[in-house]
């Protein structure tokens, strides 16, 4: 299966155009799509239903919309209504097979006097594949510092942690009415982490989610941790720009995957070619 993880930046292109139908290009052919900065009703992308307007581009998916941050763009209508609407921006998760739940996580926000700090948010879909169902993430990280990332990581890590022992979206028996004759939804232990990051390699953060450097041994990924899938697919931790125009051009946008199955990783790549966005979408092919 081919995963790949895009931050779109609500569809502005390097050279300042809006265009989603070029991102959905981009991706088109994936099995998973992880998207981040999708947006809802701003002003600045002609008040487009992105999540909507991307499913239209791409109508052989499954999809589910995780906003982090959600406010009221209700604006008045005729005859003293009102024109219901919700000014959103976070991640999109796309699927071939069927998301049988979806859960979306805010994430530790860092409250700041000046500097622009934004809710973020971690969307979780449990998703069928060949080889039976996986958890995966769309995840977008604040811009701000390791030290304000840091609290997020570790929510993550708990939020992976909990997940088979807090079951699915609902454990036990009820009526029909509740279950409509479906057993329980299942919660499986391996994940799929992608998105954007925001932190480099050589930081603490990504020793906390691909485990600790040895000068003597390399790096020792965890038996319950991920495994970068980039470096799983033979590239080296320090190679690859998803994001050529920030932090001087840098890999910030990640696929880490359950130690477990990175044995199953095949390759990895980059598409430099896709200008809809200031990053580049990553791409993981994945035995499953």
């Amino acid at each position: 299966m081919r995963f790949v993880s895009y931050n779109i930046q609500y569809g502005k292109g390097r050279d300042g155009r809006f265009d989603l139908e070029r991102i959905a290009r981009a991706v088109d052919g994936a099995d998973v799509i992880a998207m981040q900065e999708v947006e809802r009703f701003y002003k600045r992308s002609g008040l487009a239903d992105q999540p909507a307007e991307l499913a239209r581009l791409l109508p052989a998916y499954h999809w589910v919309f995780g906003p982090g941050l959600d406010l009221d763009a209700g604006v008045a209508g005729g005859d003293e209504r009102l024109i219901h609407r919700r000014r959103q921006f976070g991640n999109l998760l796309l699927s071939r097979t069927p998301i049988l739940s979806a859960r979306n996580h805010l994430l530790p926000k860092f409250g700041t006097l000046t500097q622009f700090s934004l809710q973020r948010a971690a969307l979780e879909g449990v998703v069928a594949t060949p080889s039976g169902v996986i958890r995966v993430y769309s995840i977008h990280l604040t811009h701000l510092s390791d030290d304000t990332r840091q609290p997020q990581v570790e929510r993550i890590l708990d939020i992976h942690a909990r997940a088979p022992i807090e079951g699915g979206a609902w454990c036990g028996e009820h009526d029909e009415g509740w279950t409509e004759g479906q057993p329980p939804p299942v919660m499986p232990r391996e994940a799929i982490l992608m998105g954007d990051f925001n932190l480099t390699p050589d930081s603490p953060l990504y020793a906390r989610l691909a485990g600790p450097w040895s000068p003597a041994y390399g790096r020792m990924n965890g038996l319950e941790g991920f495994v970068d899938a980039w470096v799983a697919g033979g590239r080296r931790e320090s190679e690859g720009i998803t994001c050529p125009d920030v932090h001087g051009g840098k890999r910030i946008d990640y696929c880490f995957v359950s130690s477990r199955i990175a044995a199953r990783v095949r390759r990895a790549w980059i598409d430099e070619r896709a200008d809809g966005s200031d990053h580049h979408p990553i791409w993981t092919e994945i035995d499953l």
